[in-house]
């Protein structure tokens, strides 16, 4: 295979305004919210060229439901897990596994509920 596994990600949101405000607390990036019919969609920022996949916070009232716990774990990439656990809490989420090392080869993992109730992880090499 010659490209990355994972080609696109969707993290169900109720509440669109306030998901964009937690994820930009966060991470410290601007999301930008398209409304297309009854789907609403905020597309995280993404880079040409970079490793890794773009995706977005989604909303429609009958297919889309947040869950903190069912359904794929998606990690996102960070330089240090610390720096984003560090905002979660104060954005509205809640903190439920502190940084831990998951080995020497595959570094640092954390995981939190965003404001929206989904279970999110961050993954870091420091």
């Amino acid at each position: 295979m010659e490209q990355n596994m994972v080609a696109w990600f969707e993290i169900p949101v109720t509440d669109m305004e306030r998901a964009k405000k937690f994820y930009e607390a966060v991470f410290k990036v601007n999301i930008a919210v398209h409304q297309m019919n009854e789907l609403q969609m905020g597309w995280f920022p993404s880079a040409e060229g970079k490793s890794g996949a773009s995706g977005t916070l989604i909303r429609h009232p009958d297919w889309y439901f947040p869950s903190e716990t069912m359904g794929p774990l998606l990690y996102f990439s960070s330089e240090d897990v610390s720096n984003e656990l560090g905002r979660v809490e104060q954005a509205g989420g809640k903190i439920v596994v502190d940084k831990r090392q998951i080995s020497p080869e595959h570094g640092f993992m954390g995981v939190f509920i965003d404001s929206e109730g989904n279970r999110i992880a961050l993954n870091s090499a420091k």
